[in-house]
């Protein structure tokens, strides 16, 4: 009985790991996923369709596939898709089949995380709010809406694919499904009801029969055939829940998101190529970059709260679509070397040798002869010489070398060989013609409705927009105390966030704001208030749905309470259960200000008579679209809080005001990475500058809308287009390279060959002059290169006549044509930095 059980398990394993429809299949084992019988290391990329443009996505799709990627990972974001029950929307930035189409076209599979929940810092965590209003609802548990609402969308996503031909199975690119996101955690908390909902979810998924396997992420307990998969900044330590499933990264954090308030995280390139190394070398099949391509979070679509408008991620491709050099080009020689590998890697588990007390090699060999080795210094601090197969090799500290043939290695992840890039905001528009509109802060005649007490914020606008305005009245004896010189009654407002702007008497009396760690607020500070009565008018605004946490529908925000002035003769008065009056959204909102019709519906004071400073105003202006193709931005770094449209279309929200704090030192790539280990723009606006897509604009008569909560001046705003500055070499003379070993392999050479030092400027520009070039010791990094102790003193001779005039140039790093040896017996490179124009 023993036997048949083993027998049926074989079979068992057999029948869940392949999958297969007509022509195509994919299948899996433990090693490797099969595509079409082909055994396949994969390479994947974030792109999130609806965080950038049509007209950018195949420029993003093809630097992708540029990059060394295999396939192309996006959530499916249901809000977008379905903002009203049974009301779908597939078109602008939410064309999803466009989007596959394309990466198809490519030549690049997708993964598909359907999800529906996708996290992701987007708001609500992708759900739509009208799910929060289904009767007897509970998200993300064994709950019979919740589970009702989120088959019927499943179900419409995967026949929309099945419908466009899109699996693999059918011939498309579609190669992995995810079903749920991040789950593990959440149920745990639930307890038996998640345990019931992830099994629920996998039969769900697998019944809707897509010809492809289906994936959880950090869900150890994902049913059978499911596989389950690892996210973070290193998961070389996960393995799969059974033997048979292949060990797979489907989040590799390239860096973080942006928050308001908060420093900007970047991750090092050395680190992050360090730690996809270590998960291959580890066994590992798949691994994909969150992000590749982070883009924008355009309109109200930033979750959180808190999260900025830009979602940057510190990725390979920049939020404007440009390589974020040198990360882009070091991740794209690491793919080249482990496509190398690949034979070998795909054959069987490593064998895995000590080499010294932090070092090791894991050799991989396959059935055909090929062999491939990873040798690793886990040691943060040293350099390490070990001895593997009779060879010595020089590791530095925190780095894997990659040796195809178990022999030369062609690639080192802390030893970057691709170029640096030094970027710059070029301004094209500036000085415009402003006109404003100031927003009433006391009129309730429209649109308005009065209550007994304090209404939740979330429940009341359903987040049709960030602001609730709350009035009530308190009306003043001539005799209080503080009328004849006393202190000023103290306003007290508790509020369950996200920020608050207080009006007395249509006065701005104060602002305050809470964070994504402790986003509840309180406001008290003394009001001036006068004999009779007085309005107050509280303004509370937030700034993106929670994405991420148990039991999404009792989520709130708003003025929830107490209310409270003290400072008065009878003492403290409660003000949180008298009449208050509501009002949803702003007038301007209601007039829609920000559109091509609706800004012509009220009168603008023009330029000269412009009220700078002035709270809860509207400006706008209109301006002609540059020449070029150059990414484009806005600087609104004068400005302090609001929104901002391009033609009617919302690029989102802006927070200058908001400094961010925390700890901006020098960072290290080697040692474990985390969220707050390498920082930037401490001191300064989280973020300064706001993409403007291309395809937003027209050739002329353009219109600016901003929506100005606080207080800025709209004259410091201009448009710039981000471009290169100047792009940097930085390589030591006997760094190893993939064409050092090709030249190698093929008999051509006997011995290392000397790299070279390739620059190259965007198309269109020239190299127009040299900035610093050194060959012997030099340090910094680029942007701030000085000369060592050592330095070849015909260096800036060498570019000079390499390079100037050039869109690109090679400069090989050989002692010769730097007039000779600066420094014998010391290991040299050479660093230089040359201006693009």
């Amino acid at each position: 009985m023993g036997l048949n059980i083993a027998i049926l398990h074989v079979i068992m394993v057999f029948l869940s790991s392949w999958v297969s429809c007509g022509t195509a299949s994919v299948s899996y084992d433990h090693k490797a996923i099969s595509v079409n019988g082909q055994r396949r290391i994969l390479i994947s990329g974030s792109i999130h369709y609806p965080r950038s443009t049509p007209e950018m996505w195949p420029d993003l799709i093809q630097k992708a596939k540029d990059g060394g990627l295999d396939v192309i990972q996006t959530y499916v974001f249901w809000n977008g898709h379905e903002p009203e029950p049974g009301k779908y929307y597939f078109g602008g930035r939410y064309d999803l089949v466009k989007f596959i189409k394309l990466v198809q076209q490519a030549g690049l599979y997708v993964h598909l995380r359907v999800g529906p929940y996708a996290c992701a810092e987007w708001n609500f965590g992708g759900f739509p709010v009208w799910l929060k209003y289904v009767p007897g609802i509970s998200f993300r548990t064994n709950n019979g809406p919740f589970k009702a609402a989120m088959q019927k969308f499943t179900t419409k996503i995967v026949n929309m694919m099945k419908a466009e031909r899109l699996y693999e199975s059918q011939g498309g690119p579609i190669i992995l499904s995810q079903i749920e996101n991040e789950y593990g955690p959440m149920e745990r908390e639930l307890g038996a009801p998640g345990r019931a909902y992830t099994k629920w979810a996998a039969k769900m998924a697998l019944d809707l029969g897509t010809g492809v396997p289906w994936v959880m992420c950090k869900q150890d307990d994902a049913p059978d055939p499911i596989i389950n998969t690892c996210n973070g900044f290193y998961c070389d330590n996960f393995s799969p829940n059974k033997a048979y499933k292949p060990k797979m990264w489907t989040e590799a954090w390239t860096g973080w998101f942006t928050e308001f308030g908060g420093p900007v995280p970047y991750r090092p390139a050395e680190d992050l190529a360090f730690s996809v190394a270590k998960f291959i070398q580890k066994g590992g099949s798949f691994i994909n970059y969150y992000m590749y391509h982070g883009g924008t979070n355009f309109g109200r679509t930033a979750g959180g709260p808190f999260i900025a408008t830009s979602y940057d991620y510190d990725a390979p491709l920049d939020e404007y679509g440009l390589l974020r050099q040198p990360k882009w080009g070091h991740l794209k020689d690491l793919h080249r070397a482990i496509k190398l590998c690949e034979p070998a890697l795909v054959s069987g588990d490593p064998t895995v040798t000590p080499l010294g007390n932090y070092q090791e090699a894991h050799v991989f060999n396959s059935k055909s002869g090929a062999c491939a080795a990873f040798l690793a210094n886990y040691n943060q601090h040293s350099f390490a010489k070990v001895s593997f197969r009779n060879m010595h090799y020089n590791l530095p500290p925190w780095s894997i070398s990659i040796l195809p043939d178990c022999k030369n290695t062609v690639y080192n992840t802390a030893r970057i060989g691709a170029q640096s890039a030094q970027m710059k905001m070029t301004p094209v528009s500036r000085g415009f013609s402003w006109q404003s509109y100031n927003e009433q802060t006391a009129s309730y005649e429209d649109n308005s409705f009065t209550a007994a007490g304090l209404l939740e914020q979330i429940n009341t606008t359903r987040d049709m927009t960030d602001y609730l305005w709350y009035s009530t009245d308190v009306k003043i004896d001539p005799r209080e105390g503080f009328l004849r010189g006393g202190k000023w009654p103290v306003l007290t407002v508790y509020s369950a966030g996200h920020a608050l702007h207080v009006f007395i008497n249509g006065q701005l009396s104060g602002t305050t704001y809470g964070s994504l760690e402790n986003p509840k607020l309180t406001f008290s500070q003394g009001v001036n208030l006068r004999v009779g009565v007085n309005k107050i008018s509280l303004l509370s605004i937030s700034v993106g749905l929670p994405n991420v946490g148990p039991h999404f529908e009792t989520w709130n925000a708003g003025v929830l309470g107490p209310v409270s002035l003290s400072g008065l003769n009878k003492g403290k008065w409660d003000l949180t259960w008298q009449k208050w009056s509501y009002k949803v959204g702003l007038k301007g909102e209601a007039l829609s200000l920000h559109s091509l019709s609706g800004s012509t519906s009220v009168e603008w004071v023009e330029g000269s008579s412009i009220s700078q400073r002035q709270p809860l105003t509207w400006y706008k202006t209109t301006f002609n679209a540059p020449g070029g193709n150059d990414p484009l931005a806005l600087d609104m770094n004068t400005m302090s809080k609001g929104q901002v449209w391009i033609n009617g279309q919302s690029i989102g929200r802006y927070w200058n005001q908001y400094k961010a704090s925390g700890n901006c030192g020098a960072c290290n790539y080697a040692g474990w990475f985390n969220e707050k280990k390498c920082l930037s723009k401490c001191g300064e606006a989280s973020q300064r500058w706001y993409h403007v897509p291309r395809s937003w604009l027209r050739p002329t008569g353009n219109l600016l809308v901003i929506f100005e909560e606080w207080g800025g001046n709209p004259n410091g705003i201009f448009l710039a287009k981000r471009e290169l500055a100047s792009v940097c070499a930085d390589i030591y003379e006997w760094q190893p390279t993939l064409m050092n070993w090709q030249m190698q392999a093929s008999g051509k050479v006997n011995r290392p060959l000397r790299p070279k030092a390739h620059l190259s400027c965007a198309p269109g520009q020239k190299i127009s002059s040299i900035k610093f070039a050194s060959f012997g010791t030099p340090q910094g990094i680029c942007g701030s290169f000085r000369e060592g102790s050592c330095h070849a003193h015909h260096s800036y001779d060498v570019f000079e006549k390499y390079c100037i005039g050039q869109q690109s140039c090679a400069v090989p790093v050989t002692p010769e044509i730097f007039g000779g040896d600066p420094c014998p017996n010391v290991m040299k490179k050479l660093s230089a930095e040359v201006i693009c124009g």
